[in-house]
């Protein structure tokens, strides 16, 4: 059995360029074994309806036909990876059965707890899915000193092209965690962070996150939105939606 942690957190997003837009507000993730069988408060659940949930389908492959932990364990081996002793989900949950997921991350663990691999999963507002496998090029545990590249090939946000690079930052520890990306491309680019404290998920923190941010990934949804008319109000420049890539995964 295993526990589930709840981060409380902080998610800030800067534009670079000419066209300045930043802001900053707070977001919950859930932490959790992927394959193990979960222990947690009456008001959570797992691959069934709850005020909070997960559900192995909603990642690791398109969004609701995901097969959970071995898609991870079948992309490391298809990218000659070593398989690692845990693997781990960084994801929001769903709250009242509504789900949405900018970003999610499996966290490829050995057993001394080090982090071999990072694959960050990533689902725009159309419902396409792209995921960046990030690790070290001599698989030594990920510090929190290392700068992980991926180059960007998958559409995001209108107001941005897709190409570029990203750089990952993670640093994972027992009581909190923040990760930081800083995408740059030549007209400009985007720094996105999170980071919070890691608490055991509990039904007084679930209320309290119900309370605090209302509709949970509704909420995100709306959020987004209403930057991207920010963004159309100051005229940053709009492009259309491009055919997403034919690899599910792209290696850094």
């Amino acid at each position: 059995m295993s526990g589930v942690d709840h981060i409380a957190g902080q998610t800030f997003h800067g534009r670079k360029g000419a066209v300045r837009n930043a802001f900053r507000y707070g977001v919950d993730y859930l932490l959790f074994d992927a394959e193990a069988e979960l222990t947690g408060p009456a008001l959570f659940s797992r691959n069934r309806a709850n005020l909070f949930a997960v559900h192995d389908r909603d990642h690791g492959g398109a969004p609701g036909n995901g097969r959970g932990a071995p898609w991870v364990r079948e992309v490391l081996t298809a990218h000659d990876l070593p398989q690692p002793a845990r693997i781990l989900l960084l994801t929001q949950p769903r709250v009242l059965g509504h789900v949405f997921n900018p970003v999610s991350f499996w966290l490829c663990e050995d057993a001394c707890g080090g982090l071999l691999a990072v694959i960050a999963e990533v689902t725009n507002t159309f419902g396409d899915r792209h995921s960046y496998l990030c690790h070290k090029p001599c698989l030594t545990p990920i510090t929190p000193s290392d700068r992980l590249q991926a180059s960007k090939i998958f559409h995001v946000s209108p107001f941005q092209p897709v190409e570029g690079g990203y750089v990952f930052r993670f640093d994972i520890r027992p009581d909190r965690l923040g990760i930081w990306i800083d995408y740059s491309q030549q007209d400009g680019g985007l720094i996105a962070t999170l980071t919070g404290h890691r608490r055991a998920l509990g039904n007084g923190s679930i209320l309290r996150a119900v309370l605090r941010r209302p509709l949970g990934s509704r909420r995100v949804l709306a959020l987004i939105h209403w930057q991207a008319l920010r963004l159309w109000w100051k005229k940053a420049g709009y492009r259309l939606r491009p055919a997403p890539p034919e690899g599910e995964v792209s290696r850094g």
